[in-house]
């Protein structure tokens, strides 16, 4: 008998009683006595995507959040002396503003405000309108209609075209005088033609449009997928608790899926403050379709040059896409902790 047991305890410390000690002692000798290909390995592994995500993302962001302090042309050397009030802006290239980039963007810089409207507006409705109703097309093609695959592939397809393939595609609907709802309309002569684009007062909302028709689509396959990662017995069992197809989504499926509404909160954030193409192909992003990202490029890229003013309108943009984010994060999170 004494022999049997001790044969058989150096099996059960091998295979691992049920406390679980000897096999994570196990466990943790597999990890130390990897080999030097298995250490470059995983070190390629880990290495490569945190290089790239510090070389195009953190140290651009951290170096526009510095330019934003200076005073550059993007022209020459920067250096740590402090701009001169006195001196023209040649000789000041390159030293430390402080704040004063920020201070003249909200004080002196008439398509500042206008800016930072439209963002919010690009932003409120993307919220309002986009989100809901991509949510709505994944809700109905999920209950199986008669093709709903054509369907998804139509609703889908402005997601695969660029932003500026986009704009043109909408210029031609647009269009004064050949125009699609000019036409449709009977106001596509000379002296009655509606100006969509041209018309401050209506080519923002006709943009919005075109970024909803875009927007709706990939809202639509995001809740799409969301939907079909559901585990088909809740539905099972609100259907046997009496509840209708209303209250099983908002009561049982939309809970669920509370994974998806976070990224469909982020991206649509993102998307919504980081518009260019189409108000760009339609005026330049002038007059009444002034966005920050549009001033962002022409201020570093255009002929004004300046790199530190434009860097402080980069920051703020990037501000004002962190709250409603943050605030959406910290809502779901301490929601998911009363829990």
């Amino acid at each position: 008998m004494s022999s049997a047991s001790q044969v058989r305890d150096p099996a059960a410390a091998t295979t691992g009683p049920q406390d679980g000690g000897p096999v994570r002692r196990r466990r943790r000798r597999s990890i130390r006595t990897l080999t030097a290909r298995d250490r470059v390995v995983v070190a390629l592994l880990l290495g490569i995507p945190l290089l790239l995500d510090l070389t195009f993302v953190w140290f651009p962001a951290i170096g526009t959040v510095l330019l934003s302090f200076t005073k550059w042309n993007g022209v020459g050397s920067l250096h740590t002396k402090t701009c001169k009030p006195n001196l023209p802006s040649i000789l000041n290239n390159g030293c430390v503003y402080g704040i004063q980039n920020y201070h003249q963007a909200v004080t002196i810089y008439p398509q500042f405000w206008p800016a930072v409207r439209h963002n919010l507006l690009w932003l409120a409705v993307f919220v309002v309108i986009a989100t809901p109703l991509g949510m709505l097309f994944a809700v109905l093609l999920d209950r199986g209609i008669k093709g709903s695959r054509m369907y998804q592939s139509i609703l889908f397809l402005p997601v695969m075209l660029s932003l500026a393939l986009v704009g043109i595609i909408w210029e031609f609907v647009y269009s004064q005088d050949y125009g699609l709802i000019n036409t449709v309309i009977g106001r596509n002569h000379n002296g009655n033609s509606i100006d969509w684009l041209g018309n401050p007062h209506l080519n923002l909302w006709a943009v919005l449009l075109e970024a909803t028709w875009r927007q709706a689509g990939y809202v639509m396959v995001l809740y799409l997928a969301g939907l079909k990662a559901v585990d088909p017995t809740l539905r099972e069992a609100a259907l046997v608790d009496g509840a209708n197809a209303w209250q099983t989504f908002w009561r049982v499926i939309f809970p669920v899926m509370r994974p998806i509404n976070i990224v469909i909160m982020v991206v649509t954030v993102i998307e919504s403050l980081r518009a260019f193409d189409l108000v760009y192909i339609t005026n330049k992003g002038i007059n009444g379709l002034e966005l920050l990202s549009v001033l962002v490029t022409s201020n570093i890229v255009g002929e004004t040059q300046r790199v530190g003013f434009g860097s402080a309108l980069g920051v703020v943009l990037l501000l004002i896409s962190l709250v409603p984010i943050t605030i959406f994060l910290f809502q779901t999170f301490r929601r998911e902790e009363s829990q």
